[in-house]
């Protein structure tokens, strides 16, 4: 009998640790990619009780023929349920990437939702967390964003998981070829007209040639080390959050100015979250804003947030309208 490949084991490895504690069926997200290709066939071993999803973004020709070949391969790898799911991209806020995004992870929670499943599996691995830590430097994005994708995500009652975070791109092909797999390879991801696209073959590059090949560890690991302080700094904003709040709703000024700066802001953030403004929208300097009712206060006016909600300062409290 032939040796394992060692890409192969270390998949089948992730995914076994990631479903500890899973209980119910699964469904792989798979694109037909290598990530989400080697992912899907590591589940199919590893797993009795998974099925499979691909999304159909129609945005490229041929998107169909592809969907149902990776349904096809997918039922003969013995998952099941096994579903194309049709998306509408068009006419949704945000940029292209945005978009599709939102559209495919609405697809994927429909589906574990139809289909009673426990958990969703997705293929991102090392680098992709790389990517995504130099794309939220380059926002100037806080710790939340320097934290990156998490290993889990819970959502509607669905555990979002992401398996292969500790594996390289380059592994999951390896793993392919040596299970006999042909992943397609996606345009879009060569395509300089997309950030992630110049950050994997412009920006990582020249910074593994510069620094070494353990900088795409180095980043990913710097996300794992700030979502641990990020999770823990919002358990003491939740606390922080409900000792502020007074029985009419407002949020006690003196209360948040004793608070660091680090936790009165996440407090501020979170609050506004509650009073309806959309996560995507609210940004560094709404939250500044509202910070600035609170430490730097001359009777200045209310402040706006996303969904036109405004917050004013009354004495020693916050106000705002109850959410719509």
């Amino acid at each position: 009998m032939a040796a394992l490949a060692p890409p192969v084991a270390a998949i089948r490895v992730a995914v076994r640790q990631a479903l500890r504690g899973v209980r119910g069926h699964v469904l792989v997200a798979c694109s037909g990619g290598a990530d989400s290709l080697a992912l899907a066939a590591a589940t199919a071993f590893v797993a009795p009780r998974a099925g499979l999803v691909t999304v159909d973004h129609g945005l490229q020709p041929g998107s169909a023929e592809r969907a149902a070949a990776v349904a096809s391969w997918a039922r003969d790898a013995g998952l099941a349920p096994v579903e194309v799911a049709t998306v509408e991209v068009s006419g949704r806020p945000g940029g292209p990437e945005a978009a599709a995004r939102e559209a495919r992870y609405e697809a994927l929670l429909d589906a574990a939702a139809r289909h009673g499943a426990a958990a969703v599996l997705l293929g991102h691995t090392r680098d992709d967390q790389a990517e995504t830590v130099l794309l939220a430097l380059a926002r100037g994005a806080g710790p939340r964003g320097l934290a990156g994708m998490p290993a889990r995500r819970d959502a509607g009652g669905v555990a979002l998981l992401r398996p292969l975070l500790d594996v390289s791109r380059e592994d999951t092909r390896k793993a392919c070829a040596a299970l006999g797999l042909s992943p397609w390879e996606d345009p879009h991801n060569a395509d300089p007209s997309f950030a992630r696209s110049r950050v994997r073959h412009g920006a990582l590059p020249a910074l593994v040639a510069a620094l070494g090949p353990g900088v795409v560890g180095n980043l990913a690991r710097t996300a794992t080390l700030l979502a641990d302080d990020t999770a823990a700094l919002d358990s003491l904003a939740t606390a922080a959050l409900a000792s502020a709040r007074a029985p009419d709703g407002s949020l006690s000024v003196p209360a948040l100015a004793e608070l660091p700066r680090a936790l009165r802001t996440r407090v501020l953030h979170a609050w506004a979250r509650e009073l309806g403004a959309r996560p995507a929208a609210l940004s560094h300097r709404h939250v500044a804003a509202l910070d600035a009712l609170v430490t730097a206060w001359r009777g200045q006016g209310p402040t706006h947030l996303p969904g036109g909600i405004e917050v004013s300062r009354s004495g020693d409290h916050l106000l705002a309208p109850p959410p719509s």
